[in-house]
């Protein structure tokens, strides 16, 4: 029995690792790309760079070290993994604008291959915000209300795909909604703003719903701090998505009111001048 339990450990100990590998090369290789920008190019912001920073780090504490062993028999643990893992990190990678420093430092053909790809068919559809909304918080509510969640704790090869999806989808939700970098296809702030609020909608009711129906196996007291954990840590990273949002909002609103009144300035003074 014993070492059943430590084979399934040392089992997912490796899965951990192939998780935190991706990170640390995208950590790496950010470093190195903002490194051989800054020679040629301007100045990098340290901001990004240090976002892209945190960001990695707050996924790694999801997937090594003393957090990520307790994930694997605390709910509690869990959700604060899903807040750093499916929510932060997201955030953070995504303010640091890695298309845009990639663009910048690969050679001319191959960053237009890269633009071409951004413009795909595919990517356009990953990237709709009904889309990314019904992959991100969709994919929560399957894995929290049916079996899914307990099989993840059984099966490796499930435990990666779900912390992949986790994360991926709270990326790809994230650049949905906020653009930080190039977007070929961009969605009014109206429509955004729309689904963004009944996407945030559904990810509280979800909390609710594991407070009052925890999942298969989870101490109740454990569902519900760490419901409250997912509801009110939530919303505190969801407000800063709110707050860009409708900060370019507020931006693309004065700057189409300003050029609106420097034509207009403009036609003044030339039937003046005539």
């Amino acid at each position: 029995m014993h070492s059943h339990e430590a084979n399934i450990q040392n089992s997912f100990a490796l899965g951990q690792m192939i998780l935190a590998f991706p990170f640390f090369i995208a950590l790496i290789f950010y470093i190195v790309a903002v490194i051989v920008s800054n020679q040629h190019k301007k100045q990098w912001s340290h901001f990004r760079t240090s976002c892209w920073i945190v960001g990695c780090v707050s996924a790694l504490a999801t997937l090594i070290g003393p957090l990520a062993s307790l994930i694997h028999v605390n709910f509690v643990a869990h959700m604060i993994g899903h807040l750093l893992l499916g929510m932060l990190a997201p955030l953070l990678m995504a303010l640091a604008a890695p298309m845009t420093l990639l663009l910048r430092t690969l050679p001319v053909n191959t960053a237009r291959t890269l633009s071409r790809i951004m413009r795909s068919p595919y990517v356009r559809f990953v990237r709709h915000p009904i889309i990314a909304s019904t992959l991100n918080v969709g994919g929560l509510w399957l894995l929290y209300t049916t079996t899914l969640f307990n099989m993840m704790h059984e099966h490796l090869l499930l435990y990666i795909f779900m912390h992949l999806h986790i994360f991926l989808a709270g990326y790809v939700f994230t650049i949905a909604f906020i653009y930080i970098d190039p977007t070929p296809h961009p969605y009014s702030y109206v429509f955004r703003s729309v689904i963004l609020l009944v996407a945030l909608a559904a990810h509280s009711i979800l909390a609710k719903y594991i407070y009052a129906y925890p999942p298969q196996h989870v101490i109740a007291a454990q569902a519900e701090l760490g419901a409250k954990i997912m509801y009110y840590g939530g919303d505190a990273i969801e407000i800063i998505i709110v707050y860009i949002l409708f900060y370019h909002w507020f931006k693309s609103t004065r700057n189409s009111v300003g050029t609106k009144a420097t034509i207009s300035s403009g036609s003044t003074y030339s039937t003046y001048s005539d």
